[in-house]
């Protein structure tokens, strides 16, 4: 078995005091895809947000890809391999589809401000490149066709995509979805499982997805794990059917939603 590309190890949070996430420990393996359940406040866009840190930690470590990120700027995070994308969406409303996608690839500067300045030959190809991957990224998540349309006129679903086009335009090795389903419809959800399994297969992105959708969940996780989160706590781990018939989960969540959402 390969070393962990992440490791969580004994991760606290306290917003005074609330302990948000108590003492956590979890790692996944490059190219692993696994689920994050739990009931509403139970901790799990915490977890995103200590992970990228948004927020502190009060006690733990976070280590990716064998070293620890704990303290580093969000923006350095993001450089080394991790990017996300938000309960609420997140775009620049005004640009359009192709500029969001655009913006997230020059994450990292690959030449100097002379050489844009004076469009050096160097500087010219590296621009081309990054027209070209932005189109990739568009086509990828089916928005090709959208690429100049302003991301505020996109409809809801196709915004959602947008930002996962954006968050893979960082270049990650982990990508983090936090409720990619959000207020979408059963057919909309069906095209997300297909376009999100996609990506995994395609991408090999290592990925944890936060969803209160279970079709999507138990879908996604076939073959892989989910975690369960409740008051800040793991409830349980396991697979698709073994979270489905977890008595516990069923009390603390899966009851809440009869109706599969």
């Amino acid at each position: 078995m390969n070393d962990p590309i992440l490791k969580i190890q004994n991760l606290t949070v306290d917003f005074g005091g609330v302990r948000a996430v108590n003492n956590i420990s979890f790692s996944l393996q490059p190219g692993e895809f696994i689920g994050l359940i739990g009931p509403n406040g139970a901790g799990k866009t915490t977890v995103f947000n200590l992970i990228t840190n948004s927020i502190r930690a009060t006690s733990g470590n976070i280590v990716f890809k064998g070293k620890s990120i704990l303290g580093k700027s969000p923006d350095k995070i993001c450089r080394l391999g991790i990017s996300r994308t938000f309960q609420n969406i997140r775009l620049f409303p005004q640009m359009t589809a192709y500029e969001n996608v655009e913006l997230g690839l020059h994450n990292t500067p690959r030449y100097s401000l002379a050489e844009a300045f004076i469009r050096t030959p160097r500087a010219q190809r590296i621009e081309a490149d990054t027209r070209r991957k932005a189109h990739e990224l568009l086509e990828m998540v089916n928005l090709e066709a959208h690429a100049d349309k302003r991301a505020s006129s996109l409809p809801y679903g196709l915004q959602r995509r947008l930002e996962m086009a954006r968050a893979m335009a960082a270049r990650p090795d982990l990508l983090l979805l936090d409720e990619p389903a959000a207020g979408m419809n059963e057919d909309e959800c069906e095209e997300l499982i297909q376009l999100i399994r996609r990506i995994h297969d395609e991408m090999k992105y290592t990925m944890i997805m936060i969803e209160h959708h279970m079709k999507v969940v138990m879908d996604l996780c076939t073959g892989s794990r989910i975690y369960v989160l409740n008051l800040g706590s793991f409830l349980a781990t396991g697979s698709p059917e073994e979270i489905q018939a977890n008595p516990d989960v069923i009390k603390a969540y899966l009851g809440e939603r009869k109706n599969g959402h």
